[in-house]
């Protein structure tokens, strides 16, 4: 793997992708810095397969610019693709092969690769996918996870600087889920940059240090976890019996969009610290009888930017 390096990973100026009237793509400023794990998430028909293909060479853009690893493609795609791995739009393979074969197949069609090291590398790959024990089946006989797992570990025979993963838990069982979670941990502690769409928030929120939102075509937010969880502030709430005075602390502790509710009072923390708010009320002599600290979830902030409920699926 290189170096962590300052230039992003990939870089995407007014990307812009039309079919027609319709613009799947408008005009997107994607970033994606070096060594992340980016969670590249939108709803059904947001844009985000299509920017993935365009990425990758696979369509052309209709308008704007794009660079991978440095490189502006499609103009320099042939110094910048053999460094990226990718799964997109599931695994295709030869159904008559095992999967061992299949893989060997593909390693022989990498120009870059020693043939006299073939064998270390597909063995390598099958046990980093925790398919060495079936490397024998035909691929015919594999499950959906299966062909997920040969898809990932087709795109590890080589070491890669940047890994673009479409739904790669698409098809897994829970264990086999995270397994490619910790695959992916791994990928960026070896200093890969991963770009990873994901219809699984639980799973997002756990491994990608970035996250972008597509909506309707267009990059509606993207920045470190932490900046797009920004978009909602942690709220406190309390119940007590006097929710007034509650309140009343609430405000002088300096939390906004301070309200009564029924039972108590909730409040935006911003940069108050939660342990505050229930030690200031129980010194003012208030009978406090809950007290919950409600950080943003990475779906109520998706439904918020985008007015629908979760489906990466476009």
């Amino acid at each position: 793997m290189s170096q962590a390096s300052t230039t992003p990973a990939v870089r995407t100026a007014g990307l812009t992708k039309a079919f027609g009237a319709h613009q799947a793509v408008a005009g997107i400023d994607l970033e994606v810095p070096s060594g992340a794990v980016y969670g590249f998430l939108g709803p059904n028909g947001s844009g985000k397969t299509t920017t993935i293909r365009m990425l990758l060479g696979l369509v052309q853009p209709t308008a704007g610019s794009i660079e991978l690893l440095g490189s502006p493609v499609p103009e320099r795609v042939v110094d910048a693709l053999p460094r990226v791995g990718a799964l997109v739009e599931g695994p295709a393979f030869h159904p008559y092969l095992s999967g061992r074969d299949n893989l060997f197949r593909l390693d022989a069609a990498d120009r870059t690769a020693d043939p006299d090291t073939a064998k270390q590398r597909v063995d390598a790959a099958l046990e980093r996918v925790g398919l060495g024990p079936a490397a024998g089946k035909r691929f015919r006989a594999y499950s959906l996870g299966m062909r997920q797992r040969l898809a990932i570990a087709g795109a590890l025979l080589t070491p890669k600087d940047l890994m673009v993963l479409d739904e790669p838990t698409n098809g897994l069982d829970p264990q086999g889920t995270r397994e490619v979670r910790a695959l992916i941990g791994s990928l960026a502690d070896e200093g890969a940059t991963v770009l990873v769409s994901s219809h699984l928030l639980s799973e997002v929120e756990q491994v990608c240090t970035h996250i972008g939102i597509m909506h309707a075509g267009r990059l509606v937010t993207q920045g470190t976890a932490a900046d797009v969880r920004g978009v909602r502030e942690t709220e406190a709430r309390i119940e007590t019996d006097q929710p007034a005075e509650a309140a009343r602390i609430m405000r002088e502790l300096g939390l906004t969009d301070v309200r009564v509710t029924p039972g108590g009072a909730a409040g935006r923390l911003g940069s108050v610290a939660p342990e505050k708010v229930v030690t200031a009320c129980v010194h003012a002599g208030l009978s406090v009888t809950r007290y919950v600290v409600d950080a943003p979830l990475l779906e109520d902030i998706f439904v918020a930017l985008t007015g629908e409920g979760f489906d990466v699926s476009g």
